[in-house]
């Protein structure tokens, strides 16, 4: 596979995992798209080993979907904003601390804008909660099944 392809696949990628932050935009189907297209066009045991994990996980993901509480960003009461800097930085946060800084990331960044926004601790925890409450699970499971991929194709690309 060549580098322009392997940079396509990794930019489409990326827009799934934006996917994910946006409602009504089908992200985990772009990423696994991503990976289908990689495998069928590399060929290699590690393409193949990495589609097989990549849909195990995704249907994982989605059997498990239903046991979180839906999303539903509006009872949040934190602005759209919040949210999506909460993704970024968990995006961010998987790939500088890989795993664990997804979700620190997530978490830390609705925290930080919140306590900007709100201005007070206190307050910035009880919006943090109710994030978490409201959309934070859902999201952060979605989008943390998607870092996963995401991170298992680049180790697979870059040591495969």
């Amino acid at each position: 596979m060549s580098v322009w392809q392997l940079v396509a696949v990794g930019l489409v990628m990326l827009l799934g995992l934006a996917g994910v932050l946006l409602p009504g935009v089908p992200g985990q189907a772009i990423v696994w798209a991503a990976v289908l297209w990689w495998a069928l066009t590399d060929m290699t045991p590690a393409a193949w080993g990495v589609l097989i994990g990549a849909t195990g996980l995704m249907l994982l993901n989605q059997a498990l979907k239903p046991l979180l509480p839906p999303r539903r960003p509006g009872e949040s009461g934190a602005p759209r904003r919040t949210l999506m800097i909460g993704g970024v930085a968990g995006i961010a946060g998987f790939f500088a601390l890989p795993v664990v800084g997804g979700v620190l990331g997530y978490v830390g960044a609705i925290f930080g804008a919140e306590r900007l926004r709100l201005g007070s601790r206190g307050a910035a925890w009880t919006s943090v909660r109710s994030v978490m409450r409201a959309t934070g699970y859902a999201v952060l499971v979605e989008l943390f099944c998607c870092l996963l991929v995401a991170g298992a194709w680049l180790g697979a690309v870059l040591w495969g």
